[in-house]
């Protein structure tokens, strides 16, 4: 008996998934990633001679497709195509997205605003799927891609039936909209992990995370609305709802976004004091 490496049996494997095309108009070019519940391809569609991502499922249903094709926002990739291959798996062909995924891309983000400002990006995309009453459940980093030019689309809505991703899944059973208001809280604090511990002025956006990754469900953000509103105010240096201030907290956030007209008022003041002492002005 001869012995077979686990390299090869890798790459048996991935020879067993490439699929066969025969009878469609598009052709392979490479392996992409394996996201839910399938494998994506880079693609050309010879019949309008551009790049594609296809998507071949592992089941034979078309379900994902049909959840990706009723959400038509600017944050979510749009479907081209469906269809169906000869062993009876199903496939679909998407927008190729030029870019990377949000945790490698986030090493290029040095301040915590941007960051968030990405979130609210995800938070509008998600918001818009459950007003169509799509639900991701397995929202995280690697599932975030950032275009070349600052596009932020939310990807892999096939995992709509599955648990989701450890560190990033609500620890309830149940998978609703509050679920990936967790995930989203999740994604925060890794994009400022370790940024903002020690400081007051990361109590707040602390509280943010907090609340929205709460293991009550209830005690979460009723909705990404709730979130988004939440990140919205703590950028605009406004009070947020998931942290009560004392006079203390709100004296801090008042010096923090006024910074440069306290510090040109203390700064005549001293002045005046300086002129008041040695000329007695």
């Amino acid at each position: 008996m001869s012995w077979i490496s686990d390299k090869k049996i890798q790459r048996l494997r991935q020879a067993a998934e490439v699929p066969d095309l025969t009878g469609t108009h598009y052709r392979l070019l490479e392996r992409v990633a394996h996201g839910g519940m399938g494998v994506v391809w880079l693609a050309l569609d010879e019949k309008l001679d551009r790049r594609v991502a296809l998507k071949v499922l592992d089941v034979a249903g078309e379900e994902e497709a049909r959840i990706l094709a009723k959400l038509e926002h600017p944050g979510i990739v749009p479907v081209h195509d469906v269809g169906r291959l000869a062993d009876g798996r199903a496939f679909y062909a998407m927008k190729y997205i030029e870019g990377d995924r949000l945790d490698r891309h986030v090493s290029g983000i040095a301040g915590v605003p941007e960051r968030l400002r990405i979130v609210l990006r995800i938070c509008e995309a998600v918001a818009f799927a459950h007003a169509s009453g799509v639900v991701h459940r397995d929202l995280k980093p690697e599932n975030i891609m950032v275009g070349p030019f600052g596009e932020v689309l939310v990807m892999d809505w096939g995992v709509a039936e599955v648990a989701g991703t450890p560190g990033y899944m609500a620890p309830e059973p149940t998978r609703d909209a509050r679920a990936d208001v967790y995930s989203l809280g999740a994604i925060i604090g890794f994009l400022i992990d370790g940024r903002l511990v020690g400081r007051h002025v990361g109590k707040p956006l602390r509280a943010i995370v907090e609340k929205a990754t709460a293991e009550d469900a209830a005690a979460r953000y009723k909705d990404v609305q709730a979130l988004a509103a939440d990140i919205a105010a703590y950028l605009d240096g406004l009070p947020v709802a998931a942290h009560p201030e004392t006079w203390l907290d709100s004296t801090a956030r008042f010096l923090q976004r006024h910074r440069l007209a306290v510090i040109l008022v203390l700064a005549y003041a001293v002045v005046r004091l300086l002129i008041h002492i040695f000329f007695g002005a």
